[in-house]
């Protein structure tokens, strides 16, 4: 008996909804990028429960005749492509015909669409994949369509939903991206009869953020107009430094106009950013990138969120190029390097990844960089020449009797009272290096970085040599015989000896001795010395101290002067409700205003009063979606690690001895003493036996 038989088209819809709807956003996406392809100009949401119970779109676009209106409901039925050589060039947001079809197979669907040139409207209602009835109905041009009870005939399905809170996050984030691409587009959207986005039409993208996020966000935002048209087109705005963010909620980046989540673009903003945003911090954005229709796939997946590129490191290129030059425009880098800064992204391989490493380390392979000399007796030129790499600081010792043979120690020491040593001395090799090899002042100097042997050993070696004197070829390694007699050897690193350090290990017997760079506290015990960062340290007894009185229902705060009032985002609102309980409860006073504008009457004793506004914001922002709708306890321990890092010490911040001393105690006292609320590490510790190993005593 034969095995394999054909399925029912009922099920193969069930099946294929599993890629296409997901969710009521999915829904959302997927009605929505129909009524622009109608050519709306007007579009309004409704929804109800977070759109399991009610999800409607109405749009003023060009309407459906009757035939057509039927014919929408079966599967790959679509008016965006008639053959193959149409899928080479999508230019439509839908395509695949399978979206309406997927839907009614898992809801209640209720169609109502009118032409211009019909005199009356076509109604069509489908449950379940079966069409119950088709008749004509009252409606203006346009389309309006209905999805109620999603996932009514398929309960494993339905039991899969997030909250109310949760969908209807999501729901608003899809709206945002929307209301952002199509700016000349007028939006709304209303939950459970709230109105919690409304967007007039817009001349330009920077009016429809202005209406979307507010004046504050316009003000952090720089421009971004670069790229090549043949390759990738890049416009939009990032946010300047000083604005941060703790995700990449706040990145709104589209491709050819569709909203898409696409880890390369993402990446490429990333490296836009290098050497001006720390690690863990992530820019805003608000990115369009135009590629040529044949150079970008978009059937890849039935959702239509994930696209694949032709050139794709190409593509990666020119979105860090253009954020780099707007960095630059805007004096948060230098020009120069906006535009020689190596590339981190090399050749895609089929599968459309890209291998980052490879690209970096085919550029790094040159060993030299060409720059402008800086004027003698300066070193400043010099030292802003690699501000841009993450590189290991270096001490070299130095005999400076050679520069001063004619000089006795009287002389030697007030010729350079009024210079440090280190300076005094590196002046000298400088002057000297630059005397012998009879450099003109305006020849161009090049650098020669360390080689991989010296690297490893935490040092690196700078030699100054003639531009028409420098190899092309990397320079052959110099054997210990060929260095400079003057030129030490660089400090091993103890690195690799230092260690996390456990619970069990730690003794009261800590004693501290001092701070490194006013920001780690430097202390001794029983077993060696401990490296503890100040601000992760306190960071955790903050956090306990809040967790604590969260339990005892206590809590301390301090009432502002002036109430302070912002506006949120749509996302932002649509969570506010269910943490602003939380937030009171550790000592805010919040107070809802008219639309999305929230007024801040008092915060947390322990915050300093310009954080309260940041450490609000970041809480909405921060806290992942899927656990908007989590328990309780999970969103009271997200609370209290936000509070505790704005309100702990911050780093280069000097400390008392019996600041020091106290803070030990106390992290001492805490749950966790050697990690932080994050889960970095707050001790490290260099053992005395490694300490005799360095020294190559045992």
């Amino acid at each position: 008996m034969s095995k394999i038989r054909v399925l029912p088209d009922h099920l193969s819809n069930q099946i294929a909804a599993g890629e296409v709807v997901e969710r009521p956003a999915s829904v959302a996406k997927e009605l929505v990028e129909n009524a622009i392809d109608a050519g709306a100009t007007s579009i309004t949401l409704d929804v109800e429960s977070g759109g399991r119970r009610l999800l409607r779109v109405s749009d003023n676009g060009e309407g459906m005749v009757r035939d057509d209106a039927v014919l929408a409901f079966e599967r790959h039925a679509t008016s965006k492509i008639s053959n193959s050589e149409d899928l080479a060039a999508i230019a439509t947001l839908g395509f695949r015909g399978e979206a309406l079809a997927s839907i009614a197979s898992v809801a209640r669907v209720e169609l109502t669409t009118k032409t211009e040139a019909a005199s009356a409207a076509t109604r069509v209602l489908i449950e379940g994949g079966k069409m119950r009835d088709v008749k004509d109905a009252a409606h203006p041009r346009g389309t309006t369509i209905a999805v109620r009870d999603l996932f009514f005939n398929v309960p494993a399905r339905r039991k899969f939903l997030r909250s109310e809170a949760t969908e209807s996050f999501h729901l608003t984030n899809l709206v945002t991206h929307y209301a952002l691409a199509h700016p000349e587009i007028a939006l709304t959207l209303t939950n459970n009869g709230r109105e919690v986005l409304r967007a007039a039409p817009a001349n330009d993208l920077r009016e429809r953020a202005y209406q979307i996020f507010g004046a504050e966000f316009l003000d952090n935002l720089l421009e971004v107009n670069g790229g090549n048209p043949q390759v990738a087109r890049v416009v939009g705005f990032v946010s300047a430094p000083r604005d941060r963010r703790t995700s990449r909620d706040a990145q709104y980046l589209f491709v050819n106009g569709r909203f898409v989540r696409d880890r390369l673009i993402a990446r490429a903003l990333s490296e836009g950013y290098r050497s001006v945003l720390p690690h863990g911090v992530y820019p805003a954005a608000l990115l369009f990138i135009e590629i040529p229709l044949e150079e970008v796939d978009v059937n890849v997946h039935p959702a239509k969120t994930e696209v694949r590129f032709r050139r794709a490191a190409a593509v990666a290129d020119a979105v860090r190029e253009a954020v780099r030059s707007a960095l630059a425009s805007a004096g948060f880098v230098r020009a120069e390097s906006s535009q020689q800064e190596p590339s981190a992204f090399s050749q895609n391989d089929s599968d459309g990844d890209v291998n980052s490493m490879s690209a970096a380390a085919s550029q790094g392979s040159a060993n030299s960089a060409v720059v402008n000399p800086a004027p003698l007796g300066s070193l400043s030129g010099f030292a802003n020449t690699r501000d841009d790499e993450a590189s290991q600081p270096r001490i070299d010792f130095v005999d400076s009797s050679f520069a001063h043979d004619d000089l006795s120690l009287d002389e030697l020491n007030s010729s350079g009272a009024d210079k440090p040593n280190t300076v005094r001395d590196l002046d000298a090799i400088m002057r000297q290096e630059l005397a012998a090899q009879t450099v003109s002042p305006d020849a161009p100097i090049e650098i020669d970085v360390a080689d991989d042997e010296a690297l490893e050993r935490g040092g690196e070696r700078v030699q100054l040599t003639p531009l028409s004197q420098a190899s092309p070829s990397p320079p052959a390694k110099a054997s210990s015989s060929q260095r400079s007699p003057n030129a030490m050897p660089p400090l091993n690193s103890a690195d690799k000896f230092a260690r996390e350090v456990s619970v069990e290990s730690l003794s009261t017997n800590i004693r501290p001795l001092g701070q490194l760079d006013e920001s780690f506290i430097i202390a001794t015990d029983d077993e060696g010395l401990l490296l503890i960062d100040q601000h992760v340290a306190h960071e955790r007894i903050l956090f306990d101290k809040y967790r604590a009185r969260e339990s005892e229902r206590t809590s301390e705060s301090q009432q502002l002067l002036i109430p302070e009032t912002f506006d949120l985002t749509p996302a932002q609102a649509a969570v506010f409700d269910s943490v602003a309980a939380e937030l009171e409860g550790y000592g805010f006073d919040l107070m809802r205003l008219s639309g999305r504008t929230v007024a801040i009457k008092a915060a947390p004793a322990d915050l300093p009063a310009g954080e309260a506004r940041n450490m609000l914001a970041e809480i909405l922002e921060t806290v992942d979606a899927e656990k908007k709708g989590s328990a309780r306890e999970t969103l009271r321990d997200d609370i209290a690690a936000s509070l505790a890092c704005h309100a702990a010490i911050k780093v280069n911040m000097p400390l008392t001895p019996e600041k020091m001393r106290w803070l030990i105690d106390r992290l001492l006292k805490t749950s966790s003493p050697t990690t932080c609320p994050h889960g970095r590490p707050v001790i490290l510790r260099l053992a005395t036996r490694d300490i005799l190993k360095g020294f190559h005593r045992l």
